[in-house]
Parts: C-alpha cells; structure tokens; sequence
C-alpha cells in the first residue's frame, strides 16, 4: 500500500445493511479516478454486523483496511483514527449511511486539484420533506451554519456534510477530541488554509436509523465557544482572560471610587450598602482572571517549548540555507 493519492475515511456505526450498497457504489467511482486508493473503515464499536460486513470486504479487496474500536467513542475519535492512519495524499471523509452520493467524489478531487486545501460538499437539495423538515431541521441548520461562519471566519454553507477533502498535510496537523469534526475547516484555518465548496447530492437514508438527536444542538453551541476561543486566543489567553479581568476591576474600582465619596463627603454609612460587597466581588473576580490569563501563558508557552511545535505554519518554500542541506545530506 504505497504511493496512496487518496484515503477515504469512513466512520461507522451500526450501518451493517449499508455496507454491502456502498462497497457496490463506491469501489467502481474510485477506480475510474485511476489513482491508488485506500479505504479506512472505523468500526465505532456497532452492536451490529458491521464489523462482519467490513471484514468481509477487507478479505475480497485489500485497498479496505478496518479498524475495529473496543467501544463506542464518537464520530469524532473515528474521524481522528482514520486522520492517523490515512497514507493518501488528499484524505476524503464522507458517512457509511450512502446519504453521501460516492458519484460526488470526482468533483471534490477536481475543485480540491484547483489549489484549494479543503474542499467541502453542499447539500443543497437537503431540505424537500415538507413543512416539518423545513421548520424542525432546514431554519435550525441555516442559523447553526451562519453562526459557526461569523465566529470563526470560514464561511460555509453547510458544516454538517461529511463529505469533504482534505490535503493531507492539513489534516495532520490537526487534533481533534469532543465533537469538534464537524470544525474541522475552521480548525484549519488557523494555518491559512483555502476552503471551497461544491454543491453535493443529498440521498434519504435507506437502513439503519439516524444518530443525532436534539442534544446536538447544546453540544454544537458549546463546541462552537471552544472553537471561538482557539482560534482567537489560544495562543495569547491573557487578552482574553486580561480583558474580562480589567474590565471587572475596573468597574468595581469605579464603584468603590462613589462609595468612598459617599462616605467622605456626604458621610453616608456603608456597613449596610450592598455595593460594597459587589466592589470587593468585582475586583477579586478581576485579579482572579488576569491571574488565570498569566496561567494560560505560562501553559501555552509549555506546550509549545516541550512539544516542539513552531507557532506558524510553511504553505511552500524554495531554496534551503546551506545549513539545512548539510543536516539533510548527514542524515542521508
């Protein structure tokens, strides 16, 4: 298995009548792109057949290797476990419930050919189920979506799709936990990354029963707070955590500032006004936030010493100091 141009990762969670559907449509798309190819499977601990199913197909075709988790962790994890392992250049995620279209695939590999360094699908006939589709799911996405584009930056119409392409040397770089997989472009762009979409197909699920419920939504907002703050101030937490810390010092400085003008003035007794409480809670809440921002320095400059992570990110270069050339030739 080398010299793999794509991967295709595909998390799977009791989706055993599926399988056999999507081995039929997908493998025939991927060989008429005549490009080496990879499929990783990630068994996210079903209760169903589906490990059997993908072991079925892994013995019949060896470009299909499987992973099998010990439990159920997320599509995240799943997503995270693919990323790992993916040897393609161009790394392609897309759901096993055949509501992705496999025939979409050649078009995410052009647009991803243009330059681009994510590609990402658009269902844009997602929403022809009546009325109740349209109140209970189409207004909920399009708010979750304009949001999610106006926090981090990266405007897309649709988040949710599955199907998108990724250069592998974006995607390595990424990590994920929670649910953030769903962030992944955003993620992304805090190394520069150029993001276009395509319209996509959309197809009704045929087997099986859909995995998201209303708690999604809750888990998006507050993903959607982590996301907001790592791309803002991960790096620099003391303008954030600085800022909220002035800021409530300062008004319990101001605050403090009447009372004593109250007392030395006017001679007014503060033992029973409760602006003197709220000023002593202000100003403590404000050093306890500046303190947690010089923390978050402290943590981030530990990270990146003890990691060895550079703080940028290189698209391209020409030309190496002859340092570098001598350190490449020694190590040859």
């Amino acid at each position: 298995m080398k010299n793999i141009d794509i991967s295709i990762v595909l998390p799977i969670y009791n989706e055993a009548g599926n399988i056999p559907l999507l081995v039929k449509e997908l493998i025939p798309v991927l060989e008429k792109t005549h490009r080496p190819f990879e499929i990783l499977c990630i068994d996210d601990g079903s209760h169903d057949d589906s490990f059997a199913k993908l072991k079925e197909w892994h013995t019949h075709d060896k470009r299909v290797r499987v992973v099998k988790f010990r439990r159920n962790f997320g599509q995240t994890a799943a997503f995270s476990a693919g990323f790992e392992r993916a040897s393609g250049d161009i790394v392609i995620t897309m759901d096993a419930d055949l509501q992705n279209d496999p025939a979409d695939i050649p078009k995410i590999l052009d647009k991803i050919e243009e330059g681009f360094d994510i590609v990402s699908g658009w269902r844009q006939e997602r929403w022809q189920e009546g009325i109740k589709s349209i109140i209970i799911r189409k207004i909920p996405s399009a708010v979750a979506n304009w949001l999610i584009s106006k926090v981090t930056g990266v405007h897309l119409h649709d988040y949710g799709c599955s199907l998108k392409a990724y250069r592998s040397d974006i995607i390595k770089e990424i990590r994920l936990y929670g649910d953030l997989h769903r962030f992944v472009p955003a993620i992304a762009s805090r190394y520069g990354v150029t993001v276009a979409e395509v319209p996509v197909n959309y197809r009704a699920r045929r087997f099986g029963s859909s995995k998201y419920g209303a708690g999604r939504i809750l888990r998006v907002l507050l993903d959607l707070l982590t996301i907001g703050f790592m791309l803002n101030y991960a790096n620099r937490p003391i303008q954030f955590f600085g800022l909220l810390g002035l800021f409530s010092a300062g008004l319990g400085t101001i605050i403090g500032l009447y009372l004593a003008a109250d007392k030395f003035i006017y001679g007014e007794l503060l033992s029973d006004r409760p602006l003197l409480l709220l000023v002593v809670l202000l100003i403590m809440i404000g050093i306890q936030l500046i303190s947690l921002g010089l923390l978050g320095e402290v943590m981030m400059r530990t990270y990146h010493e003890t990691q060895d992570k550079p703080i940028y990110s290189v698209r391209e270069e020409l030309g190496k100091h002859e340092d570098e050339v001598d350190a490449d030739t020694e190590e040859e």
